[in-house]
């Protein structure tokens, strides 16, 4: 074979190190040592990649907007930038309030307003917008943004409340399905198109903030007989429409009832999931096993507590969290909170949570965490319309997966969450690389496959 060049980089607890470039390695023919091995092969592909990103909210919108104009920059471009930031290119927001907004509000708070006479995203336009666009500029262009809703307005609901769960009153569900389209066309009208939404954030959890139970079957019902037929009516049948958008440890058990039903099903664009309470990875390719033709992605993941300033283990977890979901056919990863403040808020109920960036508000510091780093080893290299590729490793102490991109380049992500140094042999159409992988480390190889 002719010699291929690999250039790669890593990070690495107690190095120093964070997405640092390496001496390049060659993959050439020839005997390779008896050691560890990760083989790489690229044909036979697997899904295509939407992309990577994180989650705008008023929270991260109102920190950013709190620090020095030139520190707002730097974490826009930290994750926008496709040169010299992660690239970030799928993104997330709320429709109506979230815990991480200021407060409960709603579009429309006008009891009975079934009309939407007095509909207004005039709330967003005072920080989340703003925020939304100058990401647009720094990426260069539009992002895939998807929204999801974590309350109707309170007179929508049973509990007449947009805290503490309760459920759409079925009177309402018309004007709830048209309510999702008024915001796309709205959002559309400041220059932000919105490709995707999902029908409810974590529809079984009843939380002291915003939040809706739906079963399956009004989660079915409701995508069957109105949110679909009203985003087809209005024109908008090409917006992503995303089912479940909780843990994986129901996502197969709910996937399977609305996508049972032909006619839910042909609405259903794909399946989120979130990560907290138990892993299940497995769960995430059984629906893909039994609905091949629906998209999963991985709609939102955090550490909650706080900031949580300088713990390793919070990018090992986001890493592991990746690795796993993508090569069970996920095609996008989107992190929660895009940055948080000093104390992982602000949150109207005081669920302080940690983020990849964290902005202190009262010194203008800005702090990155390992989870940054680790997020970037995969969204800086596996760009949008990679499609996944075989990697096979020979032990259990590394973790792997592998794309090729559209311009030709293939990325190897390989993960060590161990204590102890891996040396291993790249191995790829017949060439090999002799390696190794730090204690504790993330590094992605890159090569023109």
């Amino acid at each position: 074979m002719t010699d291929t060049l690999v250039h790669w980089v890593r990070t690495a607890q107690g190095t120093g190190e964070r997405l640092a470039a390496q001496s390049p390695l060659t993959l050439a023919g020839g005997s390779a040592p008896e050691i560890a091995s990760i083989t790489v092969d690229a044909g036979t592909r697997f899904q295509t990649i939407e992309g990577f990103g994180g989650a705008f909210t008023e929270a991260a919108a109102t920190t950013l907007y709190k620090m020095p104009p030139e520190k707002q920059a730097e974490i826009l471009r930290a994750y926008f930038d496709p040169q010299t930031g992660h690239g970030y290119t799928l993104c997330r927001t709320h429709i109506n309030s979230c815990d991480f907004s200021l407060g409960n509000y709603a579009y429309d708070e006008v009891a009975g307003d079934v009309a939407l006479a007095h509909f207004s995203i005039d709330r967003d336009r005072q920080a989340l917008i703003p925020m939304i666009k100058a990401a647009m500029k720094t990426a260069g262009g539009a992002l895939k943004l998807f929204a999801s809703p974590w309350s109707p307005p309170a007179w929508m609901k049973t509990n007449g409340e947009m805290n503490h769960g309760g459920k759409l009153r079925p009177e309402y569900r018309d004007a709830w399905a048209r309510y999702y389209c008024r915001y796309i066309r709205e959002y559309q009208k400041e220059g932000i198109p919105i490709w995707g939404l999902s029908v409810q954030n974590e529809p079984l959890a009843i939380q002291t903030w915003d939040s809706c139970i739906y079963t399956a079957e009004e989660e079915r019902d409701f995508v069957r007989d109105y949110l679909g037929p009203t985003l087809a009516r209005e024109g908008l049948e090409d917006v992503h429409l995303i089912i479940w958008d909780h843990n994986r440890d129901l996502v197969y058990e709910r996937a399977k009832v609305a996508l049972d039903d032909p006619t839910a099903a042909r609405y259903v664009w794909g399946v989120g999931f979130h990560w907290y309470v138990v892993d299940c990875f497995d769960n995430v390719q059984r629906v893909h096993d039994a609905y091949p033709d629906k998209h999963l992605l991985f709609t939102e993941g955090c550490e909650g507590g706080g900031p949580r300033l300088g713990e390793w283990v919070m990018g090992e977890r986001y890493a592991r969290s990746m690795v796993n979901d993508l090569n069970r056919w996920t095609v996008g990863w989107v992190d929660w909170n895009l940055v948080l403040d000093e104390i992982g808020g602000p949150n109207h109920v005081g669920n302080y949570c940690s983020a990849p960036i964290i902005a202190d508000t009262r010194t203008g510091e800005v702090f990155y965490q390992s989870s940054y780093d680790y997020l970037g080893h995969f969204s800086r290299y596996i760009r949008p319309g990679a499609q996944r590729i075989i990697a096979a490793p020979t032990c259990d102490e590394l973790e792997t997966t592998a794309f090729l991109n559209p311009d030709g380049q293939i990325a190897v992500v390989v993960l060590n969450r161990t204590e102890k140094d891996v040396p291993f042999v790249l191995k790829f159409a017949g060439g090999c690389a002799v390696t190794a992988s730090l204690a504790h480390s993330i590094q992605t190889y890159c090569f023109v496959g």
